[in-house]
């Protein structure tokens, strides 16, 4: 397989609209690296770029060190999974596989080897003689994958190839493409707006915004440790919840006052606050970080109103208002009982909690994040 590399990367189209701006990027060897963001942030523009569908503005691309910038598609050993499938519906499933290999001249035997091949891997092989308008969604999008698979290409590359699939077949689909990659141990690099998919599949994860790469990362650090409030907002279900409040100093500690309760940050969060003194941050807390109490109000409880809750089963998603119109969601256990209107208590998770500036790029005021793109 192959090692991907961005390098300054930009694309500008017809009129001065700049799509992708400075994006660099090292997809090692055997990495599944996923694009995620909002509809028009120059993801998918940026896997043109690589399939070599699209021009390249600004900067270089490699594949395996070798520059790929004025190199046609056909010529850089790599395959595509697109969202709409793709397939010849006048052929049947061996022969959509064998398409690409037949073009090649390649040897019959080794044709029939590979699609064969292909099929048993993904549960293909009783469907072989079949015509796409006889397969369900899923097994339509599992040949497109095996059409990729029988080239034995350098890089795999994914364009919300599940997008058109529901909810129940997304999941099965995305069980099967991370099993996929574990078995092949091939490069793949997977473009979506689903944050979820991002988490699940994607041993790399580069969040982009308005045609900038804003972090890069595994699933979980992004999860953990985002620069900025766009990050946290975007990675994770329910999104993180954010809350304006003003940061003071009372008999010598620091203290975010929402306007209805008070928030204690932690000593290193007060060391880093101390020069928003007088100023208004965001302060984010996720969901699961909330912790119902029942216990008479106390220092650094949240004490919020239900407006509305979702029971999911094993869980139940609280959504709150302060006595200041702020909202948020808490996740707590089905068990517990509540109605709507009841006033609650949450206590945040202190060592989880962020805190944002407001200033422009809105980033990570208390985590030492260290950019390396």
């Amino acid at each position: 397989m192959a090692k991907v590399e961005l390098k300054g990367i930009g694309k500008v189209y017809e009129g001065n609209v700049r799509a992708v701006t400075d994006a660099n990027i090292t997809i090692e060897d055997k990495e599944f690296c996923v694009f995620v963001g909002p509809s028009g942030c120059g993801k998918s523009t940026t896997l043109r770029m690589i399939a070599g569908l699209e021009d390249i503005t600004e900067g270089k691309l490699y594949i395996d060190g070798v520059e790929m910038n004025d190199v046609p598609p056909k010529d850089r050993d790599i395959a595509m999974v697109f969202q709409n499938y793709a397939l010849y519906p006048h052929m049947t499933v061996y022969d959509n596989m064998a398409f690409g290999l037949k073009i090649r001249k390649m040897d019959k035997g080794e044709i029939d080897r590979r699609v064969r091949d292909a099929a048993r891997q993904l549960d293909l092989t009783q469907y072989l003689d079949r015509k796409p308008k006889a397969l369900s969604g899923g097994q339509r999008q599992r040949v497109a994958v095996g059409r990729a698979i029988v080239r034995n290409p350098k890089v795999f590359l994914f364009d919300e190839p599940l997008s058109n699939l529901d909810a129940k077949l997304r999941v099965t689909m995305r069980s099967e493409l991370a099993d996929l990659h574990n078995r092949l141990q091939a490069t793949m690099v997977y473009v979506t707006h689903d944050q979820i998919e991002a988490m699940t599949l994607g041993t790399k994860i580069v969040v982009m915004k308005d045609g900038v790469i804003q972090q890069i990362g595994a699933p979980l650090y992004l999860y953990n440790n985002p620069i900025n409030k766009f990050v946290a907002g975007f990675i994770g279900t329910p999104p993180m919840n954010f809350l304006t409040v003003k940061v003071l100093e009372k008999n010598g500690k620091i203290i975010c006052d929402e306007g209805s309760f008070e928030i204690t940050p932690t000593d290193e969060q007060s060391k880093a606050l101390k020069d928003y003194i007088g100023k208004e941050v965001s302060f984010g807390i996720r969901p699961e970080d909330l912790k119902y109490t029942d216990k008479p109000v106390a220092k650094d409880d949240m004490q919020m109103k239900i407006t509305n809750k979702e029971p999911l089963g094993a869980e139940t998603h609280l959504y709150l208002v302060s006595n200041k119109g702020q909202s948020i969601i808490a996740k707590t256990t089905a068990s517990a009982e509540f109605r709507l209107g009841d006033s609650v208590n949450f206590i945040p998770d202190m060592a989880k909690a962020k805190f944002f500036s407001f200033d422009e790029g809105e980033v990570n005021i208390c985590d030492s994040i260290e950019k390396k793109w």
